[in-house]
């Protein structure tokens, strides 16, 4: 059983993942023992993979999306007695412990107040080059991203100090809430620093086809966020 980081909240939001799931939570928990997995109406097994761990599991009773399961989670793990920092993580294996565990370092050093991830700090040669593109140009077009000075505008790696979680009220259930959140950090006075990280692109996660998909989602967001600047 993991010792010590009792204060850490690792938060998964879950949609359709019974094949790596239980994989993903047994990596998580060998370091950090408070997990909240936020089943968001998947149809598959997903939810009794989870079961079959020690995380705690949230349910949607239907597909709200991951914005949604992302504020649940944070709802759920700022309850908890103790909770202090609290992580967004992904469910399909593509996040580190490592790279949390650093970003962890520097939000303990007292130097930020939330810290997000990011694949362009360092080498970004095993990004995908279709989502390299897409979220080069994210932050070219972004007032928000250039406003906080942010290299990856969408990394789904994040760490909250507890302040800006209790602060944080995500509203867009889909993919643009990521738009939100750094929306949110650049109108607040929150100290707000980027890390970098590795984000694993397995065989799992090309297979069902991320990358082009979300880059279209992400791409779409700035475009209508743009039009009602």
């Amino acid at each position: 059983m993991a010792r010590g980081n009792e204060d850490v909240w690792i938060i998964i939001p879950v949609y359709n993942e019974e094949k790596v799931i239980a994989d993903v939570l047994e990596n998580v928990l060998q370091t950090f023992p408070n997990v909240v997995c936020v089943d968001d109406g998947s149809s598959d097994a997903s939810a009794q993979q989870i079961l079959g761990t020690r995380a705690h599991l949230v349910r949607h009773p239907i597909n709200l999306g991951q914005g949604a399961a992302l504020q649940t989670g944070l709802r759920y793990a700022l309850g908890r007695t103790g909770s202090s920092y609290f992580v967004t993580f992904d469910a399909d294996g593509q996040h580190r412990v490592e790279d949390v565990l650093t970003m962890l370092d520097l939000a303990r050093s007292g130097k930020a107040d939330v810290v997000l991830g990011s694949r362009f700090l360092t080498s970004a040669e095993t990004v995908p080059w279709i989502k390299r593109v897409v979220l080069r140009t994210v932050v070219a077009l972004s007032p928000t991203a250039r406003r906080l000075k942010l290299t990856d505008a969408h990394n789904g790696l994040r760490l909250f100090t507890r302040g800006p979680a209790e602060a944080l009220r995500i509203s867009q259930n889909g993919m643009a809430h990521a738009s939100e959140i750094a929306t949110a950090l650049a109108r607040s006075s929150w100290r707000v620093a980027e890390c970098p990280v590795t984000v694993l692109y397995t065989e799992y996660s090309r297979a069902k086809g991320q990358s082009l998909i979300n880059g279209v989602n992400i791409l779409f967001d700035v475009s209508m966020s743009r039009r009602g600047r």
